[in-house]
């Protein structure tokens, strides 16, 4: 790291002597660039902000500012590390040009997938125990940090806005594009049941390492990354969850065959998260749980679609193919979802008691 930036941060958050200090980068994380910073006064989480995927970096400040003003008078049985505030009261910092943010280290252990059923459990109750404390914060307050992230339907106008100025697509192109194009149904029904649901603070990117678990990995002790944090839909989180966690294997495999629901793994995480938020989820939001999965699998799917068709303007591509790979994984998991819904209505009533 730039000694010149390593002096500004312990000058900017007041953190005493930089000789003994040290700092090493940390995780594995895709957005920003983060870093583990030992000092005489604790460790600390320094984090370089990605002003290229989130473009509204004061919206950020302000939902996680208002965010800690709640937990500071409803006490939450997790860790939630938000911004420090450095000596001018701010939660972000400049130095030439970007951003950067300071966090309390939590001691724990992070995983990149679940090991056992109990985890599975455990990360679907903490994010619904989440939705469950936040349920008396004022979400007139709270802003959209990323515009229309989970909007199914507007996503899938996107798509075929892109698709119809298309032409001279191969074989696999078609058969994937015309997949998307017959998911209507799927979006007239998301469109549906959010028009009856009430919305509240979500995550919107409740992957697994985006909880720290105990030493032992088998207990929840915090929720990170909350840039996404804004006014959304139960089904939302759980959704993401079933489509990064249920699935067989990740959403870069391309190897076909393998992809498909991990029910048990599934069942887990709706009984964890059923657990977290039963005591404010209506008639309506239980209903919606049900196909959280599929909308969130097809939001994904048409996105790497998209940009596929657009030229990899969005997502990092390793090969050129890579989005329209994405988008053929997330079709397959689709697709193995909806075979299944009968066999997910009997868990969910089961589950639903």
């Amino acid at each position: 790291m730039n000694k010149a930036l390593f002096l500004s941060v312990f000058k900017a958050y007041e953190l005493g002597s930089v000789s003994d200090a040290t700092i090493t980068e940390l995780g594995e994380g895709l957005i920003h660039q983060t870093f583990l910073l030992n000092t005489s006064q604790g460790a600390y989480v320094l984090q370089a902000f990605n002003r290229e995927v989130f473009q509204f970096p004061e919206r950020i400040s302000s939902n996680l500012s208002l965010l800690a003003e709640y937990r500071d008078s409803h006490p939450f049985q997790y860790d939630l590390p938000l911004p420090l505030k450095s000596a001018e009261g701010k939660n972000m910092i400049e130095w030439e040009g970007k951003l950067y943010r300071l966090f309390d280290f939590v001691q724990g252990t992070t995983i990149q997938e679940i090991e056992s059923k109990e985890q599975a459990f455990a990360a679907g109750e903490a994010y619904g125990f989440f939705a469950s404390w936040a349920k008396d914060v004022d979400l007139s307050l709270y802003q959209e940090t990323i515009q229309n992230f989970h909007r199914l339907d507007l996503r899938y106008e996107r798509f075929l806005e892109v698709a119809s100025s298309k032409q001279n697509l191969d074989e696999e192109e078609r058969y994937i594009l015309m997949f998307y194009i017959n998911q209507k149904p799927l979006v007239e029904a998301y469109k549906s049941w959010t028009s009856n649901l009430p919305l509240r603070l979500t995550h919107n990117d409740t992957k697994i390492n985006n909880l720290i678990f105990s030493e032992n990995a088998q207990n929840v002790k915090a929720l990170i990354d909350l840039d996404t944090l804004m006014p959304g839909f139960l089904l939302y989180d759980l959704g993401d969850l079933i489509r990064t966690v249920a699935c067989s294997v990740s959403e870069t495999s391309v190897n076909w065959p393998a992809i498909h629901l991990n029910i048990d793994v599934y069942e887990e995480l709706l009984k964890g998260y059923w657990s977290g938020i039963q005591i404010i989820a209506t008639s309506a939001e239980k209903e919606s749980l049900l196909l959280a999965g599929e909308i969130m699998t097809c939001i994904m799917g048409l996105r790497f679609f998209t940009d596929h068709l657009m030229g990899n303007v969005y997502y990092k591509v390793k090969y050129p193919e890579q989005n329209l790979h994405r988008a053929k994984n997330q079709m397959v998991f689709l697709r193995d979802q909806q075979a299944k819904r009968k066999i997910l209505e009997e868990i969910g009533n089961k589950v639903f008691v």
